[in-house]
């Protein structure tokens, strides 16, 4: 079976990557030239664990290929899947440009049957919005199928994440279609996943729900952290103890700073837009958004209480992206908070593995470090904000030793209180 991809950004790559490596052709389609051409190379401009590997592997061996000519693609591919773009307008409503300039291209070179998918988080009936477009723009009347497979792909981790899900999700009309669907995704079946076959607006609807949901998670502990530090209790127990409540479950209960990323906020604006429109007021959603944005205030307040007036001051920060394991800065907490403490007066040092070229771009004036302990050397505060792993087991002797002051905010709950405290560390830490 040929498919093709349409969109090289992060879902498109993963999963034209993925899908060769189970074996089946691929062709993913960009009109950024530069992009293609740095692709064909094997040179993958985004961070990803293991994925450059893929790409490359695949390459080597013909199952995956890269091209802007979206005519050939199209009439070459019986599964054509659209993974471009949907940013948030600024009333919180998807963007559906994208999807529509590519629905139409797709209607302008169909020489035969096709099955259309949207990998791309799309607002509940863009289904049936494509399908009008593809029968508008048609040159050939010839017969479609428009399917929803949402992505659940979590940054640092989307390769596993593909290739052993949690479930496959398949909004489809037509028996020919999920068929289809089926024998595209038949490798996951030897792993017994979960197959969830729907109609359209149900699996458009599964996919907001699912990081709404997840984003209502992280703000609730968030707000538990705050109350336990009021209270004298320890929020990584109360988690721990919650999380044991198998209706509850454990992850996504770690307090910190509040979710950032393309996804959790532009989809939970998303459903909150999806909702008004259809005449209801989510509340929940709407808090959930009102609660991360004041966490982020709370962690200045939190680094100001404990290093006092922050003109003049070096901080030093541990960790730009929004989480660990990739360079996606976007509603990162580090550059919300950096920029915060770049109005206040501050000189920020910062060090992240994969993140420095990202944030650069928007944040020049920041010095940044070719690790951490020259982000420590001479700061009168540490401030680890992204959990990487290389922050975990740092040498604090050494750390001590290069700090002006030796003060650690560790808005990530990283180290043990009392271990940082007996070492000499002036530690402040979350919920507990």
């Amino acid at each position: 079976m040929n498919i093709c991809v349409v969109g090289t950004g992060y879902v498109g790559l993963v999963t034209g990557a993925c899908f060769a490596e189970l074996g089946i052709k691929v062709t993913c389609i960009d009109n950024n030239a530069k992009k293609i051409e740095m692709l064909q190379r094997g040179e993958v401009p985004i961070f990803e664990p293991g994925l450059e590997e893929k790409i490359r592997k695949n390459m080597k061996q013909g199952h995956l290929s890269f091209t802007t000519n979206i005519e050939e693609a199209v009439k070459k591919a019986l599964v054509i899947f659209i993974a471009v773009g949907t940013p948030p307008r600024r009333d919180g409503s998807a963007d559906l440009s994208y999807i529509e300039a590519v629905a139409r291209s797709i209607a302008e070179n169909m020489n035969g049957y096709k099955v259309i998918v949207t990998k791309s988080t799309v607002p509940v009936g863009t289904g049936e919005r494509i399908k009008h477009i593809i029968h508008q723009y048609q040159k050939e009347k010839v017969k479609f199928d428009v399917v929803s497979n949402p992505e659940f792909l979590r940054e640092g981790s989307a390769i596993e994440d593909f290739m052993r899900p949690n479930r496959v999700v398949i909004g489809a009309e037509s028996s020919e279609a999920i068929a289809i669907m089926k024998d595209l995704y038949s490798p996951l079946y030897l792993i017994e996943t979960p197959f969830i076959i729907t109609n359209v607006p149900t699996a458009e609807m599964i996919k907001y729900a699912s990081n709404a949901f997840l984003a209502t998670k992280i703000s609730f502990i968030n707000e538990m952290a705050n109350i336990c530090e009021r209270v004298g209790a320890d929020v990584h127990q109360v988690a721990r103890g919650m999380g044991l409540d198998q209706r509850i479950g454990s992850k996504f209960l770690h307090p910190g700073p509040g979710f950032g990323g393309s996804c959790f906020p532009k989809d939970t604006k998303a459903i909150i837009n999806i909702a008004n429109e259809c005449g209801y007021r989510f509340e929940i959603a709407n808090a959930v958004l009102k609660i991360n944005r004041r966490q982020r205030e709370l962690m200045i307040s939190k680094i100001e209480k404990t290093i006092g007036e922050i003109a003049g001051k070096t901080i030093g920060i541990l960790g730009l992206s929004f989480k660990p394991n990739t360079d996606d800065i976007r509603e990162a907490p580090a550059i919300y908070i950096i920029r915060k403490l770049l109005k206040r007066g501050a000189k920020i040092k910062a060090y992240d593995p994969a993140a420095i070229e990202n944030a650069r771009t928007i944040l020049p004036q920041v010095e940044y470090g070719e690790d951490a302990y020259k982000v420590a050397q001479g700061a009168d505060a540490l401030v680890l904000i992204t959990e990487w792993n290389q922050f975990r087991l740092l040498d604090l002797h050494r750390i001590l030793k290069l700090m002006k002051n030796p003060v650690m905010i560790d808005l990530r709950n990283v180290y043990k209180p009392n271990k940082l405290r007996s070492l000499g560390f002036k530690y402040t830490c979350v919920g507990r």
